[in-house]
């Protein structure tokens, strides 16, 4: 089988198409076909060893799919070959075979889209972990999603006006503008790209505050950090709470005398770590997106797709930061 190797530390351009055996599935494990192979920022960095997990080379980049299963291991109950899931690997996506764990696989809805598939764990997961358990957010309440044309931040967009709040946009283009729209937002602000001088931080927090209302965010989604973090949590509404999510536009240094003032949470979402940790809560979540799925409440745009052999080319266009929606690899 054909599989897209880490050999390196490095960039897209050191990944390297090759053959090795098809694997065998071990007790708890299903061996899937993979249809589709979503690309998420994680997969930019851990190939240059950047990431929190560091996988022993080599391996494949690549952190969900959508699968079709060729073989079922000792143990494993409920699943048969033909049928077809999703499932969050962490890397090895980028491949034509492989085996995932049984219990951390979900079915895919009969006659759904599985590259629409490939792109719904890692994104709508996090975010709709974060909007519930981290932020409790609540029908009529505001929030301020930064990013908010990423695949996390029109997730985010989509569930928010799902759980009935009323949702402000924050992106970088009309583009992105129009797509946030698209998928829902009640409004959209467009913000210059960072770096920005104090005067220009300034500016930015003031927009915020006017697009969020008098009484300022309830929820804000922060999965960019860097220069926008402090302008938008001087947004933020009494009691809010910030949603710490990622930080592709750098880690920011936080002036805590603000949360004081706003009496305010800054919450910190690893969902990762969750669907670990509470695995039966991640399935409720999980079965609500596919609730919301079927029912077009959530729809997952895909930007670009590539073909395996193109993977390095996926993650250099998500690690570029133009990508609407999300990228995905079909191998197949």
């Amino acid at each position: 089988m054909k599989v897209l190797l880490s050999k390196e530390v490095g960039g897209p351009d050191t990944l390297s198409l090759e053959d090795i055996p098809a694997p065998d599935p071990r007790e708890g494990e299903l061996l899937v076909r993979v249809l589709a192979c979503g690309i998420n920022y994680p997969d930019v960095l851990i190939i240059e060893d950047k990431y929190q997990f560091k996988p022993e080379r080599p391996f494949a980049p690549g952190s969900e799919i959508c699968g079709e299963v060729l073989a079922v291991g000792a143990g494993v109950s409920g699943w048969a070959q033909g049928d077809r899931l999703i499932c969050v690997t962490g890397h090895g996506g980028l491949c034509e075979q492989m085996t995932v764990p049984a219990n951390r696989s979900f079915r895919l809805p009969q006659g759904a889209d599985p590259v629409q598939g490939a792109a719904l764990l890692m994104t709508y997961a996090t975010t709709i972990h974060a909007l519930i358990d981290r932020g409790h957010l609540q029908a009529g309440q505001t929030l301020l999603v930064l990013g908010a044309a990423g695949g996390v931040g029109l997730a985010a967009v989509e569930i928010g006006k799902a759980l009935g709040a009323r949702v402000v946009a924050a992106v970088s283009s009309e583009d992105k503008a129009q797509a946030a729209r698209d998928a829902g937002a009640d409004e959209a602000l467009i913000y210059d790209r960072a770096p920005f001088d104090k005067a220009q931080s300034k500016a930015l927090a003031d927009r915020f505050k006017q697009a969020v209302g008098g009484d300022g965010a309830d929820v804000i989604y922060d999965p960019v950090g860097g220069d926008y973090c402090e302008p938008a949590l001087r947004s933020i509404g009494w009691e809010g709470r910030y949603l710490v999510v990622g930080f592709p536009a750098g880690i920011p240094r936080l002036p805590l005398n603000l949360t004081l003032l706003k009496s305010c949470d800054v919450c910190g979402v690893f969902w990762g770590a969750f669907a670990a940790r509470e695995p039966q809560r991640n399935a409720q979540h999980v079965a609500q997106l596919m609730e919301w799925w079927q029912q077009g409440r959530i729809t997952p745009r895909i930007d670009r797709q590539y073909k395996l052999e193109q993977g390095g080319e996926a993650i250099q266009w998500l690690a570029s930061r133009k990508a609407i929606g999300k990228i995905v690899v079909t191998p197949g």
